[in-house]
């Protein structure tokens, strides 16, 4: 923040420090004022929709390719996916995410989105220190949260032979 100097002739600005109470007094006091059950509900609406959309397109492979329920799984993923890239490469989907806050992050689709968006903003840089190393920037401590609660929970299984194969016939 600066404030402008009393002196004659030239005007100039000259840096005014503040403490941190201060700032925090300031800038709440420019904060817009939001509406917690507004935003809910927005991220309720979208991210239900989102999930009704991922529903039928799984009833779509159930039905066009005779899957059942856990094989039609994979491919909506996949779609689900691709059309969150499509739209977030078209400028649809931040707008749409900007709108909802949360409801449009949580499913896979938001998850797709965050990864696309940091691809697209640092394709300049190049395929490998732009693209490759900024589009998990955002989304590695996810994939890394996955992986390692994925390998406890493994652990649990195995210690405990809970899910483990048994062969019946012998």
């Amino acid at each position: 923040m600066a404030v402008k100097n009393a002196g004659r002739g030239t005007q100039a600005y000259k840096p005014v420090s503040m403490s941190s109470k201060e700032y925090q007094a300031f800038a709440k006091a420019r904060e817009p004022s939001r509406s917690i059950l507004t935003n809910c509900l927005k991220a309720f609406l979208v991210g239900g929709f989102i999930c009704f959309i991922g529903q039928g397109v799984q009833q779509f492979f159930m039905k066009a390719f005779h899957m059942t329920s856990k094989d039609a799984g994979n491919p909506t993923v996949a779609v689900m996916i691709l059309l969150s890239v499509i739209l977030t490469s078209l400028g649809v989907y931040d707008k749409i995410a900007q709108w909802a806050g949360a409801g449009s992050a949580v499913p896979v689709t938001g998850f797709a989105n965050s990864m696309c968006s940091a691809a697209i903003e640092h394709r300049s840089e190049g395929l490998v220190l732009g693209v490759g190393s900024n589009m998990f920037k955002l989304a590695g401590s996810v994939i890394v949260f996955g992986v390692v609660a994925a390998f406890i929970v493994g652990i649990i299984y195995w210690v405990f032979g809970i899910g483990a194969w048994h062969d019946t016939t012998g």
